[in-house]
């Protein structure tokens, strides 16, 4: 992973301070203790498209503010998060919190760490 730049770092952390995260490892469990969740991927639609979790519906974080109220109205749905790595999607998350949505989670490690744990989808080859 590329270096970031240290306002974003720093914009990442404070979100990461107000909200819960969960490492992707524990994500399957969680979702199937909680089948009313939705798992969320927030990253740009060609890194979607390319591949992602099984399931997972896309809302990228350009959008998601905007878009989140009509797709999911109750804010206590409990909802699971991620990007490519784990910071688009604390911010994401951070902002929902802010909108008053109650059960937002974060994973950590993002798409990079949930391709080896959950069944995923990518395009076919050729």
């Amino acid at each position: 992973m590329g270096r970031h730049a240290p306002g974003f770092l720093r914009l990442v952390d404070a979100a990461l301070a107000r909200i819960q995260t969960i490492e992707a490892g524990a994500l399957a469990e969680q979702l199937a203790q909680h089948p009313d969740a939705a798992l969320i991927d927030v990253r740009e639609a060609d890194e979607f498209a390319a591949g992602h979790v099984r399931g997972a519906e896309h809302l990228g974080k350009g959008v998601i503010e905007r878009d989140i109220e009509q797709r999911h109205p109750d804010t206590s749905q409990p909802l699971y998060l991620y990007c490519g790595g784990g910071y688009r999607s604390a911010l994401a998350a951070d902002a929902l919190r802010q909108m008053g949505y109650l059960n937002v989670v974060s994973v950590n490690g993002g798409w990079r760490a949930l391709q080896s744990r959950l069944p995923t989808t990518t395009p076919n080859a050729g």
